[in-house]
């Protein structure tokens, strides 16, 4: 450890300075608000920057700070997330707003310790928020950071394993400055780890600050790390979607409050690829006279750990349902949060 000890303490510094003349122009790292660097740390999470930023933009400016926040109505801010993805995120940030202003005073907590109490800040969050917002010497370890470090250390473990998350964590700790630094060294980490020291395709070492100083370079192994084990392979599952048509408009539906996709609207569906007499059968079943069934073309969604093969029926129909809401494309486009896995549906429909 000794020997990583002093690797680390010779690049570190490097990353800082590299950084802080070859950073990118983004909007969060215009700015040290507390609140600013969460919301971004949290939209960033499995999301593209290029994607983040009008999202970033717009959230701000109707939620410009923790009280705003804390006062939202959940179907406004599922709506403001609609497209970004993994909905639990903006399901946290409102509750996390809500503790920090009956704990905090309406201020986020400078230590990590502290942080990781709120909803939806984990290791990686809690680490960032501090050392970039506030300056403490609190390292931020994602898929990033852990290929940069494994490659500059020549660190064989694997790190899919989270005994191997927790040492890197502890060895960056152990050399991590504070202030200015400290924020200048996470952001330089993960700048480093996206534009340089990148995941797919060659590294580019002849641009990195570090090439002088890490073993994997100096020894041409660079694309043996890090070691990943394998990921377990995605669940499949089948989805029969229906799209019920009456008078002009769609019935719709709201998900469960909790699980996949919580609390917003869908077309109904079913469990399996249903046939089509299956699929009028379903109709019926709902207390719809069903007249006419054809079928959409179709889909297919990836979640994390899940992969949905989605086939679809328009279905025209008659009749009330007490279960559905009935609204037109234009008023669902508008004023209901659909998750992404409908959207083709969604725009297909007029």
């Amino acid at each position: 450890m000794q020997k990583e000890t002093i690797q680390l303490n010779t690049c570190l510094p490097l990353i800082a300075r590299w950084y802080a003349c070859a950073r990118r122009d983004l909007p969060w790292r215009r700015t040290r608000e507390p609140y600013h660097i969460w919301l971004s740390e949290i939209m960033l999470q499995q999301t593209r920057i290029e994607a983040v930023i009008p999202y970033y933009h717009r959230f701000l400016s109707r939620f410009p700070d923790i009280r705003a926040l804390a006062q939202a109505e959940d179907a406004q801010l599922v709506k403001l997330w609609e497209g970004l993805g993994y909905y639990s995120r903006v399901r946290y940030l409102k509750k996390a707003a809500v503790l920090i202003m009956e704990r905090y005073g309406g201020e986020l907590p400078r230590q990590a310790a502290e942080l990781k109490k709120l909803p939806g800040i984990g290791d990686y969050t809690a680490g960032a928020i501090s050392s970039i917002a506030f300056g403490e010497p609190e390292p931020a370890v994602d898929g990033n950071v852990l290929r940069v470090i494994t490659r500059v250390l020549a660190c064989g473990e694997d790190i899919r394993l989270a005994g191997t998350r927790s040492r890197i964590t502890e060895l960056l700790r152990r050399c991590y400055p504070a202030g200015e630094d400290a924020a200048l060294l996470t952001e330089g980490i993960m700048e480093l780890g996206e534009t340089v020291c990148i995941p797919n395709g060659e590294a580019r070492c002849r641009e990195c600050p570090l090439q002088a100083h890490c073993l994997a370079h100096k020894n041409g192994i660079e694309a043996q790390f890090p070691v990943k084990s394998p990921m377990k392979k995605r669940r499949v599952e089948e989805k029969t979607v229906l799209l019920f048509h009456r008078e002009g408009k769609y019935g719709i539906r709201r998900r469960p409050d909790k699980g996949l996709l919580a609390g917003m609207w869908e077309f109904p569906n079913a469990e399996g690829r249903l046939s089509q007499t299956e699929a009028e059968a379903y109709g019926e079943a709902l207390g719809l006279s069903v007249y006419a069934c054809s079928p959409c073309a179709p889909q297919k969604h990836i979640f994390t750990h899940v992969e949905w093969q989605m086939s679809a029926y328009l279905i025209e129909c008659a009749g009330e349902n007490g279960d559905l809401l009935w609204k037109s494309p234009e008023e669902i486009r508008k004023d209901y949060a659909v998750p992404a896995a409908f959207r083709f549906y969604l725009e297909s429909i007029n």
